[in-house]
């Protein structure tokens, strides 16, 4: 086996496989996101208020605002655990990466939902009682109506768009969703049956406790989830990628956090081509649960529960 940090190593042909395989990705997705992030500008769909404004009747902003400093809490305790039990290098594996990220999107949504609370007892009466009309409003018309006008209300009420820290907290939001699944999923079917993990508390907690938090989260905010904001769970995937490749490459480390990342072997394209294609239903699974919050609780809560997306 050649060593990771030889010259050898890298012109192996399995190598510039699965560089394409990693770099092609890449690009598109870079591509795909300017050409969203000039259309949104023309378009100025969201609004600051989606990103703190609960979808939930008479629930107070404060409430999001408290739940999401809980789970910041939680997340940052557990991961510096993480780091005291196990050591520093603890941080070159995928979990770790997903955590922080997940961390830091409590840590934004913090921000802005202290912000929101702070911003939505001084709205003008009249913009804060059409609200309160539109909520109040008898639920028996059809959810087309409903939802056309909710979004009219929206996007008259509260006029602020959204700033440079609320787009970033939605694009960490659903790079969260599709990384958390493959985080778990990957853990809790593959790397604990078939490897040499031994299951303890803080592992259990690890690969559980960010997908709990960042779902309960989405049953109480305004974040749409469509299929276009893929490509930042495809960006955030390459970028780990490349960064255990440069890694590797300079010699900080000569082991692979994950054995199916390593490239000696002629069944590394295999394993790349499966673990890119593995994105999919792991994004796929995360928009499924945003679209069954949406159709199950608008039907059992239409009194309560406010949809601004279709």
């Amino acid at each position: 086996m050649a060593e990771a940090t030889g010259l050898d190593y890298w012109l192996q042909w399995q190598v510039l496989v699965c560089a394409l395989i990693v770099f092609i990705p890449t690009i598109i997705s870079l591509n795909l996101i300017i050409k969203t992030s000039r259309r949104q500008v023309k378009q100025q769909q969201l609004k600051s208020c989606d990103l703190w404004l609960p979808c939930w009747k008479n629930l107070h902003p404060k409430w999001l605002l408290l739940y999401r400093v809980i789970a910041f809490c939680f997340m940052a305790l557990l991961l510096c655990q993480t780091v005291v039990s196990f050591g520093p290098f603890i941080c070159f594996y995928y979990t770790q990466w997903t955590v922080a990220l997940v961390l830091v999107y409590f840590a934004i949504g913090v921000i802005v939902s202290a912000r929101g609370c702070w911003t939505y007892p001084k709205e003008p009466l009249a913009n804060n009682a059409e609200r309160e009309m539109l909520v109040a409003k008898d639920y028996s018309d059809s959810a087309h109506e409903s939802t056309t006008d909710i979004k009219a209300v929206g996007e008259n009420s509260i006029h602020q768009e959204a700033g440079a820290l609320e787009n970033l907290m939605q694009s960490i939001y659903h790079a969260c969703g599709g990384a958390v699944m493959l985080t778990d999923l990957v853990f809790w079917f593959l790397l604990l049956p078939w490897g040499n993990d031994s299951l303890t508390m803080l592992l259990g907690l690890l690969h559980s406790a960010n997908v709990v938090f960042l779902v309960l989260d989405s049953a109480f905010n305004n974040h749409p989830f469509p299929w276009s904001r893929f490509t930042y769970f495809v960006l955030w995937s390459c970028a780990y990628i490349i960064s255990q490749w440069i890694i590797h490459f300079c010699g900080v480390v000569t082991w692979w956090p994950y054995p199916f990342l390593e490239l000696d072997t002629p069944w590394a394209p295999a394993w790349y081509f499966g673990l890119a294609l593995f994105h999919i239903p792991c994004y796929a699974l995360y928009s499924l649960l945003i679209k069954a919050k949406d159709f199950i609780l608008s039907r059992m809560f239409p009194r309560a529960f406010l949809r601004f997306y279709d």
